[in-house]
């Protein structure tokens, strides 16, 4: 029996810290549960938002009038050439066990804030890279029919920052299994060490806000020759950090009310203590304006901004 609750406030379930209540709430992991959770909702002729690990997603200040299926921390499996994760899985979690059984190759992807399910969904990376490299297939349910699935690869049309799921709401992730190579424990646990020190200096930690705000754009070639220029690295299929975008249009420091653009990491919008969703929405805004204006380059969200439309 599923514990449904009423006027759950969201604001400590995300990273940001940001969003009022839910109308109604409810925690799952396995996927007769958001079965049964969907059917409440479609009973009561109430909208459904599912949540995970939160750590992209802006809440909206006056909350959400549906039921909120929050994907909690489920079980995993090891089998003989990787491993099995329910959706509701913490990432870094699943990539520092997997290694202590021999199993790795995706330790670069330690440190990616969020559960499994969110990180497949936007085909999560850092530094070289993408889940999707070592996802083999994904089971899903469609939250219309209720009819259950299961994807290969080959068929989640995986790009940067995206995936067939971003593109249909109409699935939701709540297994995978994930092909990975045979590894050592001790070494698996020093390239995951080394890796989150590495993001520890190049990203904002225990930081109230989603992570990268927008995603590296493609750029015209006289931009990413600038980039190049001026950081010594080279771009990676025409993109540029959004961070040095928005930065070079001197918006690094940039505030509305409780918002601010990181002093070190601009990329990152951080709630400073008495954010709304609405400060954080409103500096998103100045700074897209502002480096369109000045770079004719379009930024896009990577947050997901949720709505009660």
């Amino acid at each position: 029996m599923l514990d449904i609750q009423e006027h759950v406030i969201l604001a400590p379930y995300t990273t940001f810290k940001i969003g009022g209540p839910a109308r109604w709430y409810v925690e799952v992991a396995h996927a007769d549960e958001v079965k049964e959770a969907i059917q409440f909702a479609v009973k009561r002729n109430i909208r459904h938002v599912v949540l995970a690990g939160a750590s992209n997603v802006l809440i909206p200040d006056e909350g959400l009038h549906a039921l909120v299926i929050r994907l909690v921390e489920g079980e995993y499996t090891f089998f003989e050439n990787g491993i099995r994760a329910e959706a509701g899985c913490n990432l870094l979690n699943l990539i520092q066990k997997a290694g202590e059984h021999g199993f790795g190759g995706w330790e670069k992807l330690a440190g990616i804030p969020g559960s499994l399910g969110g990180a497949i969904r936007g085909n999560a990376g850092a530094f070289g890279s993408e889940i999707k490299d070592y996802v083999a297939s994904v089971a899903v349910i469609n939250e219309k029919t209720l009819e259950s699935r299961v994807f290969l690869n080959q068929y989640l049309s995986f790009g940067y920052r995206d995936s067939t799921f971003k593109r249909d709401n109409a699935w939701i992730i709540t297994a995978a299994n994930l092909e990975l190579g045979p590894t050592r424990p001790e070494r698996s646990a020093a390239i995951i060490a080394e890796t989150i020190l590495e993001r520890e200096k190049r990203h904002l930690q225990n930081v109230q806000a989603a992570g990268s705000f927008f995603m590296n754009p493609v750029v015209r070639s006289e931009i990413v020759a600038l980039f190049e220029k001026e950081k010594h690295e080279k771009s990676r299929e025409g993109r540029v950090p959004a961070g040095w975008l928005i930065e070079k249009a001197g918006l690094k420091g940039a505030k509305v009310g409780g918002a601010i653009a990181s002093e070190q990491h601009p990329n990152y919008l951080v709630n400073s203590g008495q954010a709304t969703a609405q400060d954080v929405l409103a500096l998103a805004q100045k700074i897209k304006q502002v480096v369109k204006a000045q770079f004719a380059v379009q930024l896009t969200e990577e947050a997901a901004i949720v709505t009660n439309v």
